[in-house]
């Protein structure tokens, strides 16, 4: 007769404000292998989640629900989180006021927190109530300057092999002039490095090039910098993870966040990756950049 323990069936609530990826979210969680299911009432959810299910299950959740509460959405996880039979994670996606201002006036939609009103005053309705809700999230995503490939590709890492997420870290260079990423666990600022900018030659290249690389690593403190990164990273991975936090996000910000943050997020991501961490790394700026290269193309 088999003892073995059944593992705890995969529950990914996918939550978030109007606008912010939760629909394209959960259609990409499906192309995974999960049995996805967007706005479910509320009460039907405790149904859903009483027969063993052959496949993990996403279930997507907004102020659109029927019976949609932050109350109702807090208990509901915290009685999932106490099952030993449901291994319950939030996905939380997010968005910045400009973005979803504009993706709202892109599809001409009204939100559903102010149908009268312009969509600006739904959407801070929205975030003040969401945010006890994101507060709790496993997995936060700001979806800001990501594209629908960008989404894909990140919620693979996270969510890949039929939706078995393991500890995933992301690795990310940013701008401090636009400001730190909102969903970032840590950040490190690499503006005391030498900075390639003030190389004509280096100027126009970013830190995926080899020649900002090596004028990067001549900074007399790189070495030091990065080897002590490295070594608080690899102490505080294992430390997160068994503590139950899914996901760890690291951030790596400089002036303009084209070449020293992007040398050392790349190094660092290559880093943890050959100590057998699942990384995914991003860099915004960049990103950013060529999304907007490839929309002014295509109008």
């Amino acid at each position: 007769m088999s003892t073995d323990i059944p593992k705890p069936q995969k529950l990914i609530v996918v939550s978030g404000p109007s606008g912010a990826g939760r629909s394209t979210a959960i259609n990409v969680l499906e192309d995974l292998g999960v049995e996805a299911i967007d706005n479910v009432p509320l009460s039907l959810l405790p149904r859903l989640t009483r027969d063993e299910l052959m496949r993990p299950l996403a279930i997507g959740l907004d102020v659109r629900n029927r019976d949609f509460s932050i109350s109702g959405v807090t208990d509901l996880l915290a009685q999932l989180h106490e099952r030993d039979d449901i291994e319950a994670q939030l996905l939380f996606l997010e968005a910045n006021e400009d973005t979803l201002v504009r993706r709202y006036s892109e599809t001409r939609r009204r939100h559903p927190l102010a149908p009268d009103e312009p969509a600006i005053q739904g959407i801070r309705k929205e975030a003040d109530l969401l945010l006890p809700l994101r507060e709790k999230a496993e997995f936060l995503l700001d979806t800001s300057d990501l594209s629908p490939h960008d989404l894909k590709a990140t919620l693979t890492e996270w969510f890949g092999d039929e939706g078995a997420s393991l500890f995933g870290v992301s690795v990310q260079s940013f701008s401090y002039k636009r400001g730190a990423p909102k969903g970032a666990d840590m950040t490190f600022d690499c503006r005391f490095l030498k900075n390639p900018y003030w190389e004509p030659a280096l100027r126009k290249m970013t830190g995926l090039d080899s020649a900002v690389g090596s004028y990067i690593q001549t900074d007399p403190r790189f070495d030091d910098f990065f080897k002590q990164v490295k070594e608080l990273l690899l102490l505080l991975l294992p430390a997160f993870r068994d503590e139950g936090k899914s996901h760890l996000s690291i951030g790596f910000g400089c002036t303009g966040g084209q070449h020293r943050s992007v040398y050392v997020t790349e190094q660092i991501a290559l880093a943890l990756a050959e100590q057998g961490w699942q990384v995914s790394k991003r860099h915004r700026e960049i990103d950013r950049a060529s999304l907007g290269a490839v929309q002014q193309g295509g109008s």
